[in-house]
């Protein structure tokens, strides 16, 4: 009896504390997700500018000429054939017509062999004819450029994102100018946005403190682009909104709601991604800023011709606006602190 009035106290007494102190144990799942759904929210604006396409079009690679056109026909124009009646090759080497023999000035060997260059001549002319007729892909793919990696359908795509310190504002403004100022719907506009943008970051090596970088060769067009599209998404989903954007040659911008009391980052990221010609990828592994350094003027030292797409990705986009250290950990979960 005793002993059941003690557990009943205990019990008592056990349950008065928990509703007094309102202990909570351990969060559940929701409560978890929540927190993360939390985090996630707090997204920067984002500036977006490039171009190009992994298609080839034939008129920035010259095709070779098909020859043997000298006439509308594109084939060959026969001179004029004169007979006359009753005529044979007699195997003397004489004619015979109507007026009696006469001695050719040609022995038959002659004629056999100039009626044989003829023939393979116009099998050449047919088989030229019949490849010209090809699809408009088999047609691309027949003509040479000269270098192998031009010709084949080998593409490399290429992720390389920098973390840099707030205090490289001014690589923000660049970007931002830059976007605002190159036509990226010329091959050549293409190129200068790169290597304007590469520069940039060159030029602040101090600043880098963290990397991601990628580089992989694919083994057709179709599958770089999809590979491409598929990066430059995830990408773009860490934005908020992207305020500023210049997709070959059409610039959009938008009103930036900047609250004020929004927290003061320390950190901008700035991503890269190319679509080149190579048929290898353009670096190995990225660890130290040696790495970096060498990674990006391999990127700048792309060949325009090699150049197929390239997309460039900075945030935040205003140059008075940073990253705090939690955002960029819960939304760039890939970049390492360099070495």
């Amino acid at each position: 009896m005793k002993s059941k009035l003690q557990f009943w106290c205990t019990a008592a007494l056990s349950l008065l504390l928990v509703n007094t102190v309102n202990i909570e144990f351990t969060p559940t799942h929701k409560q978890v997700r929540l927190n993360v759904g939390q985090e996630a929210l707090a997204k920067r604006s984002g500036g977006r500018s490039g171009g190009g396409s992994f298609n080839r079009s034939s008129p920035s690679r010259s095709a070779p000429s098909r020859g043997y056109s000298d006439n509308d026909s594109g084939g060959y124009r026969s001179s004029p054939t004169y007979t006359s009646p009753n005529i044979y090759v007699a195997p003397g080497g004489y004619y015979r017509g109507g007026y009696g023999y006469y001695y050719s000035p040609l022995p038959i060997i002659v004629l056999i062999l100039i009626v044989g260059i003829l023939g393979l001549a116009i099998v050449f002319a047919l088989k030229n004819a019949i490849s010209s007729n090809n699809s408009s892909s088999e047609e691309i793919a027949t003509y040479s450029t000269g270098n192998k990696e031009l010709d084949n359908n080998i593409v490399t795509v290429t992720k390389l994102q920098i973390g840099l310190l707030a205090q490289a504002h001014v690589v923000q403004k660049q970007l931002t100018d830059l976007s605002l100022q190159i036509d990226s719907s010329t091959p050549e506009g293409l190129t200068e946005l790169m290597q304007e943008s590469v520069l940039a970051l060159l030029r602040t090596p101090e600043n880098w403190t963290h990397v991601s970088a990628s580089s992989k060769t694919v083994k057709s067009r179709e599958e770089a682009e999809k590979l491409f599209n598929q990066i430059s998404i995830e990408e773009r989903t860490k934005f908020s909104a992207e305020t500023l954007s210049n997709v070959k040659g059409k610039v959009r911008q938008l009103q930036q709601d900047i609250k004020p009391d929004q927290e003061p980052g320390t950190y901008i990221v700035v991503s890269l991604l190319i679509g080149t010609e190579n048929d290898r990828p353009l670096f190995g592994d990225v660890y130290s800023s040696q790495d970096l350094k060498q990674a990006l003027e391999k990127i700048a030292a792309t060949p325009p011709e090699y150049l197929s797409v390239f997309e460039l990705l900075w945030t935040p986009q205003s140059d008075t606006e940073s990253l705090t250290y939690d955002e960029m950990l819960s939304e760039y979960t890939n970049m390492m602190q360099i070495a």
